[in-house]
């Protein structure tokens, strides 16, 4: 993001056209998470046919695209100046260019490689847009429901991605699906390369604008630790389904793979406003709790029955709560930690995210149904910190 001098347009806050801004960040959510970062899961079993690409070599190239994401995140932790034009434009270049050269090899060292530079990519581009968007709440310039639809992006990305592979499905190979990925994020991120970032917004933390602490409870700074914890748990567990949930559901000997990851992606869409919709009336800390605790039941869902039905509610689930929980989370980050909580919270959450693929690695040689217990372990932990966090915090009033 750059700063406010250089905003092409700008209010009296600086914080620059706010219409724009908001359209921007979320064609740019669409194209680094949806697409950039989940791409991999519904290409994944085409690969593994083709090429075949072991259980052990898949979840290697995943944890590579975790980490680029983790390093990233924790650079721009540590330098949050490192977010002007320049670097968002070689941030686009460099996811685009990484998911077209995916189909030129199949030597997985190089894909992993390449996904680290996706993973690194994506991270920055994810934390230039909710600082972007989040700037503009923090300054009240518009509505909480204005980062709900920055994060739908991530839906609509996803969505595409499914479609993409249902409508290749039989007629194209994995190398032209990963180059009409790179197209597509292409196309989506033309707004964010055209228009200018704002940085984040200098000023206090809203201590009072999502939660507030009880009379004699915990400081504040232990709850926010919490929510750091929570975090890390949601990385380390949803990105095992996140990863192999289209996978899982080929190895079920259903025929709805591309199916299921659309329905993740439309189930994504409307979720972070009717998220937002429920945190105005419950609290945030509440509802990040609930729609944890609606991700954990949905994770066990495939391991208690194999049928295509059980597939598509536990894609639904996935789809509605794993967006609403990152955009759940960044608000109450914003009381909790301040107005520049997107990147640390990026980095605990990309750590859990990197160890989540190798932590399952040793036991999806004979099927997923282990690995998604383990999530729905890790998950279970995460909904209980989370409702601690809830127990010790009051919306306000």
């Amino acid at each position: 993001m750059v700063s406010s001098t250089r905003v092409a347009t700008t209010n009296n806050s600086g914080i620059g056209a706010p219409r724009p801004i908001v359209a921007s960040a979320t064609s740019g959510l669409a194209a680094a998470m949806g697409i950039g970062r989940f791409v991999y899961t519904p290409i994944l079993p085409v690969m593994a046919k083709a090429v075949g690409v072991s259980a052990g070599e898949s979840a290697l190239v995943a944890t590579s695209n975790y980490a680029g994401y983790l390093v990233a995140a924790i650079v721009l932790s540590l330098r949050p100046r490192w977010r002007g034009r320049t670097m968002i434009r070689t941030l686009t270049a460099s996811l685009v260019v990484s998911e077209a050269a995916m189909a030129a090899t199949t030597n997985v060292e190089v894909w992993a490689a390449l996904r680290f530079i996706a993973g690194a990519s994506s991270a920055g581009l994810f934390i230039s847009c909710v600082g972007a968007v989040t700037a503009l709440v923090a300054s009240k310039t518009v509505s909480p429901v204005m980062a709900a639809v920055a994060f739908s992006g991530v839906g609509v990305g996803i969505g595409l991605t499914g479609l993409l592979a249902l409508a290749t499905e039989d007629n194209a190979t994995w190398q032209q699906m990963w180059l009409g990925s790179s197209v597509l994020t292409a196309l989506l991120l033309l707004p964010l390369w055209f228009s200018a970032q704002p940085r984040s917004v200098e000023k206090a933390p809203r201590t009072t604008d999502i939660v507030s602490t009880k009379g004699g409870g915990r400081p504040r700074s232990k709850i926010a630790m919490a929510l750091m914890a929570t975090y890390f748990l949601e990385g380390l567990g949803y990105i095992v389904v996140g990863t192999f949930l289209v996978a899982a559901v080929g190895d079920a000997k259903t025929s709805t793979g591309p199916t299921v990851w659309a329905i993740v992606g439309i189930a994504a869409v409307p979720a972070t406003l009717l998220w937002a919709a429920l945190a105005r009336r419950v609290g945030w800390p509440i509802a990040l709790a609930i729609a944890l605790g609606v991700q954990t039941l949905g994770t066990i869902l495939p391991v208690l029955d194999g049928s295509s039905i059980t597939a598509i509610v536990t894609a639904a689930l996935f789809g509605a709560t794993f967006m609403g929980i990152c955009m759940l989370t960044m608000e109450c980050g914003q009381s909790l930690i301040g107005p520049n909580s997107a990147a640390p919270l990026t980095a605990v959450y990309g750590l859990g995210q990197m160890l989540g693929p190798l932590m399952v690695a040793p036991v999806i040689g004979d099927g997923y149904g282990v690995a998604f217990t383990i999530a729905f372990v890790v998950l279970a932990c995460a909904t209980v910190v989370s409702a601690l966090i809830a127990r010790n915090t009051l919306p306000r009033k």
